[in-house]
C-alpha cells in the first residue's frame, strides 16, 4: 500500500497496559517499533517520550471504553491524534493479539485508511461530562418519582388521581406529614395550596389509605434521595453554567429553535461543540448523529435503511426537543411532525423533526444567524393543488360531490 503517512504511531489502549507500534522505514527496508507501557500517568509520560524520540507527528488509537480517555490527555499537546471506531479496523479473524492489533492499526494509518472519530476541544468535553452526569441524576430522580407512586399505589392513597404533581408545594407537604404519622385525611387535605383547595372533598378520599410503618420508612428515604438528587442537580447545573459562559452567545442562539430550552441547549452544543469545521455539512452531522436514514442496497434494490446507534445523549435530547416542538402551534417543525405522523408512525415523524432541529443548528453555529421559521403552511404554501386534490378525495368518500368556484368569481 502507498504510505501516506510517514512514521506513524498505533496505539492498542486497555485498562492496564498499552502496546504501542510506530513504522520506520529506512530506505526500503521497514522496521517495526515495539513497545508496551503502562497506562498509569509514569507510564503515559513514557509513552509520549518514546513516541517523540522516534519523530513521529500523528497516532491513532481504538476508542475502547473510557481507557482511550487518559491517553488522549496526555498526548494530545504533542501529537496530531486521530481515535477510531474499532468496528472499521477488524483484524482479519485468528491473528488477535495485542501486538498485531497494534501493527494493522499502524499500517492503516500509514496507509491513510483511517476515518477519526469526532473528539470535540477540551472545554467541550469538560462541559459534556456535566451534562451527561446531570442528564444521569435526572433519570434517577425521576425512577425515584416512579417509585414513590408505586409504593403510594400499594398503600391505597390516591393523591396522583387528584393532584397532577405529588412533588409540589401541597404534595410534598401531605407527603412529610403520612411520613410523620398524621394519616388523618381532614389534617392532610388541610395542607392544599393554592388552587388544589378547589379539590378538598376528592382530596379526602383520595387521602384515605392503609399508610403503615413500612410505607413510611420507604416513603421517607425516597423523599430524601429525591432532595439529595435535586440538590446535586442544582449544583451541577451552576457548575455548566460557568463552564459554558464563552459559549452563552451560541446557547441563546439555539434556543431560538422551537422545543429547544437551556438544558436541550447546553447538551446541543457539549454534544457537537460550536466549531462546526469538523462536520462539512449539515448532512455529516446528520450521519455521524444517526438521525438520517442508512444506505442498504443490494441488487438494484433499496431496502430499509434504519437510523443507526450514534450519539445517545445528542439522540435523546434531540427527540425530547422534537416532542416538544411538535406541540407549539403555527410553526414548521410542527407542520413538518403532523405531516409525517399519519403515514410514517410517531416514532419515524420524531426522529425526522430531530434532524431538522440538528440541521437548524449547524446553520446556527456556522452563520450566527436567528432560527427564522418557515411558518406552519409551509407545505401547504409549497403545493396547494395537492391539498386540494387530497381535500376534495376526503369529501367524496363521504359522499358529497364537490365544485370548486375560484374566490374572486364567488364574490
Amino acid at each position: 500500500m502507498e504510505r501516506i503517512v510517514e512514521r506513524p504511531g498505533a496505539l492498542d489502549v486497555h485498562k492496564a497496559s498499552v502496546t504501542a507500534c510506530v513504522r520506520v522505514w529506512q530506505g526500503r527496508e521497514l522496521q517495526e517499533q515495539m513497545a508496551e507501557f503502562a497506562t498509569t500517568v509514569h507510564g503515559l509520560l513514557a509513552l509520549r517520550d518514546w513516541l517523540e524520540a522516534l519523530g513521529v507527528k500523528q497516532v491513532a488509537m481504538e476508542a475502547t471504553g473510557v481507557y482511550w480517555k487518559p491517553v488522549w490527555a496526555v498526548l494530545e499537546d504533542r501529537f496530531e491524534l486521530m481515535l477510531v471506531n474499532a468496528r472499521a479496523v477488524k483484524q482479519v479473524p485468528g491473528r488477535k493479539t495485542d501486538i498485531k492489533d497494534a501493527q494493522w492499526l499502524c499500517q492503516l494509518l500509514e496507509a491513510g485508511l483511517l476515518r477519526a472519530s469526532f473528539v470535540p476541544p477540551k472545554p467541550i468535553r469538560t462541559l459534556r461530562n456535566l451534562t451527561r452526569y446531570r442528564k444521569t441524576q435526572i433519570s434517577d430522580r425521576q425512577r425515584e418519582a416512579n417509585r414513590l407512586h408505586k409504593i403510594l399505589e400499594d398503600t391505597g392513597i390516591k393523591l396522583g388521581c387528584v393532584a397532577s404533581d405529588i412533588l409540589g408545594k401541597s404534595g410534598r407537604d401531605m407527603l412529610d406529614a403520612l411520613v410523620a404519622g398524621t394519616t388523618d385525611p381532614n389534617v392532610l387535605a388541610d395542607l392544599a395550596r393554592g388552587q388544589l383547595r378547589k379539590k378538598l372533598p376528592a382530596l379526602r378520599e383520595a387521602l384515605v389509605g392503609r399508610f403503615a410503618d413500612e410505607h413510611a420508612l420507604i416513603v421517607g428515604q425516597i423523599l430524601a434521595h429525591i432532595d439529595f438528587l435535586d440538590e446535586a442537580i442544582d449544583r451541577l447545573s451552576a457548575e455548566i453554567e460557568e463552564q459554558i459562559a464563552p459559549f452563552a452567545a451560541q446557547r441563546d442562539l439555539l434556543m431560538t429553535i422551537p422545543g429547544v430550552k437551556q438544558r436541550a441547549a447546553e447538551v446541543l452544543i457539549s454534544e457537537i461543540g460550536v466549531d462546526m469545521s469538523a462536520f462539512p455539512t449539515p448532512k455529516h452531522l446528520a450521519s455521524w448523529a444517526k438521525v438520517s436514514p442508512g444506505n442498504d442496497q443490494s441488487a438494484g434494490k433499496r431496502r430499509s435503511g434504519k437510523t443507526g446507534k450514534g450519539n445517545k445523549w445528542l439522540r435523546a435530547t434531540l427527540n425530547e426537543s422534537a416532542n416538544a416542538a411538535a406541540r407549539t402551534k403555527n410553526s414548521y417543525l410542527a407542520a413538518q411532525y403532523q405531516r409525517l405522523r399519519g403515514r410514517r408512525g410517531h416514532s419515524k415523524a420524531v426522529t425526522a423533526v430531530g434532524h431538522s432541529i440538528l440541521t437548524a443548528a449547524w446553520h446556527m453555529l456556522q452563520t450566527g444567524e436567528l432560527y427564522r421559521d418557515l411558518g406552519g403552511d409551509y407545505f401547504i404554501r409549497q403545493n396547494p393543488e395537492r391539498l386540494t386534490k387530497r381535500l376534495i378525495r376526503q369529501l367524496e368518500a363521504l359522499g358529497h360531490t364537490v365544485t370548486l368556484q375560484p374566490r374572486e368569481a364567488a364574490a
